[in-house]
């Protein structure tokens, strides 16, 4: 009868520390490094956290900048920081030109168009009417 409990009370420890290691080793796998880097998009144009919501036109911070100049033959990129989609698209949100427009930018993705013309060209989220944003093309 003593053997009985020794041998139980051993299977039973061995199964107690099993499991035990178990649980540390799921639990680590979840852990992140914090050494590990972040994926950094880089952009000229940010949609930044939480424009989404009606009020960043008061402070004309839905598209960061809003308004930016470059050169003829050159490119602008759009990184949506936002938790939320959004689109670039080319016109005024009642009147698209259909130039350019990016589809529904997931969380972290980018847009980038190379402007080929002088001219000044605005742009908005179809999905957010509030956000608008003017790339303005100078001759080389």
């Amino acid at each position: 009868m003593e053997r009985k409990r020794t041998v139980l009370g051993t299977i039973i420890g061995i199964f107690v520390i099993v499991l035990g290691i178990a649980i540390l080793f799921q639990n680590n796998a979840f852990v992140q490094d914090v050494n590990e880097p972040k994926i950094i998009l880089k952009g000229d144009v940010v949609m930044p956290s939480k424009v989404s919501r009606p009020g960043c036109e008061k402070t004309d911070s839905c598209y960061t900048p809003s308004k930016i100049v470059i050169k003829q033959g050159n490119s602008v990129t759009w990184v949506n920081e936002d938790s939320a989609f959004h689109s670039v698209t080319s016109g005024y949100y009642a009147d698209p030109n259909g130039l350019f427009d990016s589809g529904y930018l997931d969380p972290e993705a980018s847009f980038t168009f190379v402007f080929e013309n002088i001219g000044t060209y605005d742009y908005f989220c179809t999905l957010h009417p509030w956000m608008k944003g003017q790339v303005i093309v100078e001759l080389l």
